[in-house]
């Protein structure tokens, strides 16, 4: 019988294997089956025992049951395959799958089934694949350890094999200690490959920001210097670069907020928030994303709307970010802005009359670089992160995002974010 304990460890670790290869899969998603210390049934290693990037626990077994006969083959066969996904993973699985054997000493304990939205690259592939050594070991070490406690027992229950059972016991303890040093071996690998990430994004903040804040204050400059020797012509082509690196600045810094929210690195500073005074900042700061469109921005809010206490630069963000989402995707028409308190909550609505989102998308339209028309992508800049930032610092906040959209005749997104009243 195996230890509890040791199986509902080995379980959280399962979960959060699937969660990490479905985040490098570029929210993919993630299947893992796997045979528990203990299980002797022939078909134990095609049990599902975690999920991650599904909506509801029924998609992910609907997923898997579909799928099941290219998991027995790579289980029979302990050979990793490529596939299609017999479209039950729908924009998940637009690339394909890519199926894993969680390979033991002793055979094929499990495998570990990967969608991609798009093709993964080299590194994404490689650190797919150290996640999977990393599975298999935890897997392994796991069986060594319960065949160890089941031989200990044993040994306690009958003396008369005393002898032979000791030698097994031996042959198990050095295994063991094999998959101790492997373990710890793969986890140095992953170690290693969060580290590179970390002076990645380290390196890209001071190699490209401080660069391009140079170029920005530059040309800021040259347009507000008193300098008639440059044509019109010269100064149109400096406002479109100064739009340009301006837009290149907010994508980069987008990333970069991303990455420490994921990191737990962008804390929380409470003070005193006026949110009229923060709508009027991100009115101001749309303006060159509506210039000569023929679109209204409409103030609902209540002059008796009281102050409060908040994170001000992450509530400015956040409606700045929909605010500017709002003014691109609308050509005409209005953009409303409405807010009120409801109970110890700051509740606040983005509507607008633009081109609106269709059902299918709505699904995706968090998803990191998500766009909802790739055909449309040079007509409304971006980088599709605008919206995946609005999510990820209102889950900081305790806060959430509701959609209201359809196609063509616009989009309502309300934000609820806890408050303090001051």
């Amino acid at each position: 019988m195996s230890d509890p304990h040791q199986t509902q460890a080995l379980s959280d670790a399962l979960r959060g294997a699937a969660a990490r290869a479905a985040g490098l899969a570029g929210n993919g998603a993630c299947l893992v089956f796997a045979r528990m210390p203990g299980e002797r049934s022939p078909n134990a290693a095609e049990q599902l025992r975690a999920a991650s990037g599904f909506d509801t626990p029924d998609a992910a077994r609907a997923a898997a049951g579909a799928l099941m006969a290219t998991i027995r083959e790579v289980v029979s066969s302990g050979q990793a395959t490529r596939a299609s996904d017999e479209g039950q993973l729908g924009k998940m699985g637009l690339a394909g799958i890519t199926v894993h054997p969680l390979l033991g000493d002793q055979g094929v304990n499990g495998a570990l089934l990967v969608s991609h939205p798009a093709e993964p690259s080299q590194p994404v592939a490689q650190q797919i694949a150290q996640l999977v050594g990393s599975i298999a070991t935890h897997l392994d070490y796991a069986h060594v350890c319960n065949e160890l406690q089941a031989l200990r027992s044993s040994l306690c229950e009958s003396e008369s094999i005393a002898d032979e059972k000791s030698d097994e016991l031996l042959k198990l303890s050095e295994a063991l200690f094999a998959q101790d040093i492997e373990l710890l071996r793969s986890n140095e690998k992953l170690g290693k490959i969060e580290r590179l990430k970390n002076d990645f994004i380290e390196k890209m903040s001071r190699e490209l920001r401080t660069p391009l804040n140079s170029i920005i204050e530059a040309v800021i400059s040259v347009l507000t210097g008193e300098n008639e020797t440059i044509s019109e012509s010269a100064k149109d082509c400096l406002r479109n670069a100064l739009d340009e690196g301006t837009a290149f600045q907010r994508t980069l810094e987008n990333i970069l907020d991303l990455w420490r929210i994921k990191q737990g690195e962008l804390p929380i500073e409470i003070q005193e928030v006026s949110f009229g005074e923060l709508l009027e900042e991100a009115i101001f700061s749309v303006q060159d994303t509506l210039a000569g469109k023929p679109v209204q921005i409409v103030k609902e809010i209540s002059p008796s709307l009281p102050k409060f206490r908040s994170d001000l630069a992450k509530v400015n963000q956040i409606l700045f970010l929909l605010l500017d989402n709002a003014s691109k995707f609308t050509l005409e028409g209005e953009i409303t802005v409405k807010a009120r308190l409801a109970g110890e909550e700051l509740e606040f609505e983005i509507s607008d009359t633009g081109i609106g989102i269709c059902a299918d998308d709505q699904q995706f339209i968090f998803d990191d670089f998500y766009q909802v028309d790739d055909r449309s992508s040079g007509r409304y800049r971006g980088a599709g992160l605008g919206l995946t930032l609005v999510r990820d610092l209102l889950i900081l906040l305790d806060g959430d995002i509701s959609v209201v959209s359809e196609a063509g005749l616009g989009s309502c997104m309300t934000c609820r974010v806890p408050i303090e009243l001051s």
